[in-house]
């Protein structure tokens, strides 16, 4: 059986890492293939002084005019495609390969080509090869990835997927040419428990990822976006969001991607090349530190609703290896043998999470994993919070959204520059019997809380702080919370307070002490006192809420 392995494009960014992979941890023969066969050779060169053993030759390929002719006489067991760009393509070099006999593997993350890469199942099937396409970081990398934390689950609600490279990744006029090709423009995404369309770039959030800090994501087309809610039927979003290092690089495009939305630009290809002179002379900023975090959220084996996140990290150097381990690792399963059943189909459900990490190893790429409550509070409270009446658990459940209401009363402020304050930061006026209604919906790891007193509303964002404290966020101020539970329910109580990343003095942290508890009609209670130490009371609110399907 022939062990000869082409590659073609592989002198681009990925290829020749693609190739570099083969000779390190196959014994195939490795045929460098690329338009210019004089570049080919000086990358073969290079290869054979690192591995003088082993057999490296170059060939010129052109995927133009490429024939199953070409391919079968080269005596190929598999054809790897890292040329690219995959968008608006037809798969024709797959349908050479196949019609040569030849095992095929590509890196596509175009959403087109991937979707329409099955039309070649019947003909992979008579030929008897396997024929696999997206066997990079998406989709094979990111299913792999949510395979291995959703094992036994019995249903997934929310999948999210981040890709972030750092900003001195290489990326060439064909990265950039991929990007703005579908900036702006509409893309079919599966949120809020339906398809609907959302603007290329968009969606627009800034995440904490594991190892890299707090990065802009926006939504990417990739073949994710219909394969996540295809293989997992999350019950509300499947997202994949990517995102650049540097701040003022991501929300440039965002920015730029307005035209397109509005109808002004039909594209921002043209655009392409300025966009990528802009990229270099902003090489040297940032670092090249990049990763990817691929979430899930349901219900466990148990039936206890959890959030499970993998993440790897990629120090300097290494990053832009992980978009052709996938492939590598398909390569070494069909040079071993392993029965992978003929056929034309996206690269999922054919590697498992090892296999690709399994190929980390050379690198020194770190992966991480967690699972968790998917609730805030359970996170916060840990097992205490089995200890509270169950009206203030139900309260705290919040499974993508919750809406309460019920009844208040609120008492306003000792003074005038008390009541300013209170306004300013949109706290209702006194009153009495004041309906209340507070809608808590997931983002991320935290809890957006909307309180609406009467026709007043304000809103704030919760977050996880260790063990038994909790952030609550208030625009730029940021106030720390500790929270305690026991039998009689919930106590919060304020310890500091931040201005953006500014730590306050005591004397500017508001003070606060809220009790949550039941009535004697099994109500959720709520008692929460708000003051500032030289203002004295500046807000108090108490009442009742009950869930509410409204």
């Amino acid at each position: 059986m022939s062990r000869r392995v082409l590659v073609i494009g592989g002198t681009g960014a990925f290829g020749e890492r693609l190739v570099e992979g083969l000779l390190w941890r196959t014994d195939a023969a490795v045929l460098i293939g690329a338009r210019g066969v004089d570049r080919a050779e000086g990358v073969a060169r290079r290869l054979r002084i690192l591995f003088p053993d082993r057999t490296i030759e170059s060939v010129a390929i052109d995927t133009a005019t490429l024939t199953a002719e070409t391919l079968r006489a080269l005596d190929l067991f598999i054809v790897a495609d890292a040329a690219g760009p995959f968008q608006h393509a037809q798969p024709a070099t797959a349908r050479a390969a196949i019609a040569a006999g030849c095992h095929y593997i590509d890196l596509a993350d175009a959403r087109d080509f991937v979707a329409a890469f099955p039309a070649l199942d019947e003909q992979a099937k008579a030929a008897g090869v396997v024929a696999l396409t997206g066997a990079s970081s998406t989709p094979a990398l990111s299913h792999a990835a949510l395979d291995e934390i959703t094992r036994g689950w019995r249903a997934i609600d929310r999948v999210d997927v981040a890709i972030s490279p750092g900003n001195r990744a290489p990326r060439g006029l064909s990265v950039v040419q991929a990007i703005l090709g579908r900036t702006g423009k509409p893309a079919r995404v599966f949120t809020g428990g339906r398809w609907r369309e959302a603007p290329g770039w968009g969606l627009l959030i800034r995440r904490r990822l594991p190892g890299l800090g707090k990065r802009w994501l926006s939504l990417v087309e990739t073949p994710d976006l219909d394969l996540l809610p295809q293989r997992y039927a999350p019950r509300d979003r499947a997202i994949f969001r990517a995102g650049f290092e540097l701040a003022f690089m991501h929300l440039g495009l965002w920015l730029a991607s307005l035209p397109v939305r509005i109808g002004l630009l039909p594209t921002l290809l043209p655009l392409a090349k300025p966009f990528h002179w802009i990229a270099d002379r902003l090489f040297r900023y940032g670092t090249d530190r990049g990763g990817m975090i691929v979430t899930a959220s349901g219900r466990d084996a148990g039936d206890n609703r959890v959030q499970a996140w993998w993440a790897v990290i990629a120090p300097t150097g290494d990053g832009p290896n992980i978009p052709t381990l996938p492939a590598l690792a398909a390569v070494r399963a069909l040079l071993a043998g392993r029965d992978i059943a003929p056929g034309a189909r996206a690269c999922v459900d054919v590697l498992n999470l090892a296999d690709i990490a399994d190929e980390f190893r050379r690198f020194r790429i770190v992966t991480r994993q967690r699972a968790r409550p998917q609730s805030l509070y359970a996170r916060v409270l840990r097992d205490s919070l089995n200890e509270v009446p169950a009206p203030i658990r139900a309260g705290h459940t919040v499974d993508g959204r919750l809406v309460l209401a019920g009844m208040a009363s609120i008492e306003g402020a000792a003074n005038a520059a008390g009541r300013l304050f209170a306004r300013l930061f949109g706290f209702p006026p006194a009153g009495q019997n004041i309906p209340v209604r507070v809608e808590m919906t997931e983002n991320e790891d935290a809890e957006v809380w909307t309180r609406t007193f009467g026709t007043r509303r304000f809103k704030s964002r919760l977050s996880e702080a260790g063990p038994g404290h909790m952030d609550e966020q208030f625009g730029l101020v940021s106030i720390r919370l500790a929270v305690t539970a026991d039998r009689q329910g919930v106590t919060m109580r304020s310890v500091s307070a931040r201005l953006g990343p500014i730590p306050l003095p005591a004397w500017l942290t508001p003070r606060s002490r809220a009790i949550e508890t039941v009535d004697s009609a099994g109500r959720f209670t709520f008692d929460v006192p708000i003051a500032m130490p030289l203002l004295g009371q500046v807000v108090r609110y108490r009442g009742w809420l009950k869930p509410s399907t409204a």
